[in-house]
């Protein structure tokens, strides 16, 4: 996949499950005013005949608002997802779906992120992960996030290696 449909996003996307379809409603997770952010289509992405394009953690999508300041409804805006609810293989996931509005060259529109950012999209924009207060991967050996955001699904040696680890 070519990067010139992702804006400013840098590295290398790896294969993860895509589990946000067109028509999808995500949170909004930055200061921009936005509450609901609805996915109307994937940029990058080319059809297939009666498939729904859908997204994964990672990718630029085009998305209006549905609830929020007047100012940014009725109107086509890109943005970034960056958390997603993962697989039951993970020990740790996100608990909903989000995204940050983001410029055509991939800059948040807001100063600031709520909530943890995936590892695997701070990796492919660098620009989002500066306003976030953490950045997490599942799995890993150190979280320095509150766990109010997180749930467990399994509790191996990672897992309670990182709930020694953790910072509140």
């Amino acid at each position: 996949m070519s990067k010139r449909g992702r804006g400013r996003s840098s590295g290398v996307k790896f294969r993860i499950s895509l589990g946000l379809p067109v028509g999808a409603v995500i949170n909004c997770a930055d200061n921009t005013g936005a509450k609901n952010l609805y996915i109307i289509s994937v940029k990058g992405i080319k059809g297939w005949l009666n498939r729904l394009s859908t997204a994964g953690v990672g990718d630029m999508v085009m998305a209006t608002v549905k609830k929020g300041k007047r100012e940014l409804r009725k109107m086509v805006h890109p943005a970034a997802s960056y958390r997603r609810p993962g697989a039951k293989r993970w020990c740790v996931y996100f608990r909903d779906n989000a995204g940050v509005i983001v410029s055509n060259k991939g800059e948040m529109k807001g100063s600031a992120i709520t909530g943890p950012v995936a590892k695997e999209s701070a990796d492919l924009w660098p620009l989002i992960v500066h306003c976030a207060g953490s950045s997490h991967m599942a799995g890993s050996s150190h979280i320095s996030i509150p766990l109010g955001s997180l749930k467990f699904v399994g509790i191996n040696s990672l897992a309670l290696a990182s709930l020694e680890t953790c910072e509140l």
